[in-house]
């Protein structure tokens, strides 16, 4: 299965001898330093956030349509019944709903944005698009304003196409993006709502009235969709657009999947290395290696001081150990993106200078193993540092 709804065996007890799957942090099943929050946090850190609010929002669309069509069932009507148009394109074309809706036993729906709307180009030319759900004032669409002709496009689903990531904000986000919680029964203008907003938010190109350039969401051509006919504001009227809504429930899905499968290739297994094989963000890490060098310049410049005054008794170098040991530390540290002192007291950095507990099991285990590498190797160096400098002959200048 794809789209983030693969079947696997979940929980803590599970993921003892193994890092989590990009599954199981969407589905909030991991805990810090690997969890949604956390995974949200390291791409907003790289300017591309949008990608995982695009597969949460949409992830939450079908929420809402399972919703509508379980409140559907529990009135005692049948979806033929009380939607009879999505009852026969889900009967045609397959449906990711179908085991609620009770159609083709659960078959997922193959086509992709070419199908789905694909046959709206020549009708988009005589009707008026719909309106923004944008925060901005609503703009009516009309036809010839919907795309402009050299509207910059991203070429990678993990481009950043004009963001800018938040390498140095050292606040960063204040939470992840959370699914909203459902207080009254869905309508279908409540789906076409969700849609819209999907729509315009992150599939609109660039160049759209309405649209929302900065949250665009790069897709092949083949998944684009250009355009999306029908409007919140009002009910569809017409049959062609009482086809269309059937459209709604399935329409995102070949994207989410496209979008889950591009994070679970690029962006998740990047994540993994930087929060379970490391406790520091770049930031912080970049501050250990500027403060590492001075510290060791300064150790440096004592230590030739002692030797080429001659200070007695030699045995007043030793205490340089001080300087070169929190020096190579922080050298070390900056290496590895790994402070063997935080580790000490479970903590890992969430964005630059702020700390959540380490509460995932192997995760916790990589880290304190990484850990006693760096401490090993910090003692190392300090030895070897200290020793090369008690050793050098005094020699008064």
């Amino acid at each position: 299965m794809a789209g983030g709804e693969h079947q696997e065996e979940t929980g803590p007890a599970s993921r003892k001898h193994r890092l989590p799957s990009l599954n199981e942090v969407l589905s909030r099943k991991t805990r810090p330093p690997v969890d949604l929050y956390m995974f949200y946090l390291f791409l907003q850190r790289e300017g591309s956030e949008d990608i995982l609010d695009f597969w949460l929002d949409v992830h939450q669309h079908e929420q809402y349509c399972r919703a509508y069509f379980k409140d559907v069932r529990k009135s005692g009507r049948t979806i033929k019944e009380d939607w009879p148009e999505y009852w026969d394109y889900a009967r045609r074309r397959g449906s990711i709903y179908g085991t609620v809706v009770g159609v083709n036993g659960g078959r997922r729906n193959t086509a992709n944005a070419g199908d789905v709307f694909g046959d709206t180009g020549a009708q988009d030319e005589k009707a008026a698009r719909s309106p923004s759900p944008n925060p901005n004032p609503r703009v009516s669409m009309t036809p010839g304003t919907a795309i402009a002709a050299d509207a910059p496009r991203s070429s990678t689903p993990f481009s950043l196409s004009g963001r800018t990531p938040a390498f140095l904000n050292v606040h960063g986000a204040t939470r992840a993006p959370t699914v909203i919680p459902r207080t009254k029964p869905m309508t279908r203008q409540d789906l076409i709502e969700s849609a819209e907003r999907i729509y315009f938010r992150y599939l609109s190109p660039a160049g759209t009235i309405g649209s929302d350039n900065n949250h665009e969401v790069y897709l092949p051509p083949s998944l684009r969709i250009h355009s999306f006919p029908l409007s919140s504001a009002h009910e569809p009227r017409t049959q062609n657009e009482l086809n269309l809504m059937a459209q709604i429930p399935d329409m995102f899905h070949a994207q989410k999947e496209y979008v889950f499968h591009a994070m679970e290739q690029d962006a998740f297994p990047r994540f993994l290395r930087a929060k379970a094989f490391s406790n520091l963000t770049p930031v912080s890490a970049l501050v250990r290696l500027i403060l590492g060098l001075v510290i060791l310049w300064i150790g440096l410049a004592v230590g030739f001081s002692l030797i080429f005054l001659n200070v007695h008794p030699k045995s007043k170098r030793f205490f340089l150990f001080l300087p070169y040991t929190v020096a190579i530390l922080f050298l070390i540290s900056h290496q590895y993106e790994l402070d063997p002192i935080l580790i000490l007291f479970n903590q890992s950095e969430s964005i630059p200078f702020q700390l959540v507990s380490i509460e995932e099991p192997y995760v916790k285990k990589l880290l304190v193993g990484r850990a006693l590498w760096v401490a090993a190797l910090t003692a190392g160096c300090t030895v070897a540092l200290t020793m090369i400098f008690w050793a050098v002959p005094g020699y008064r200048l």
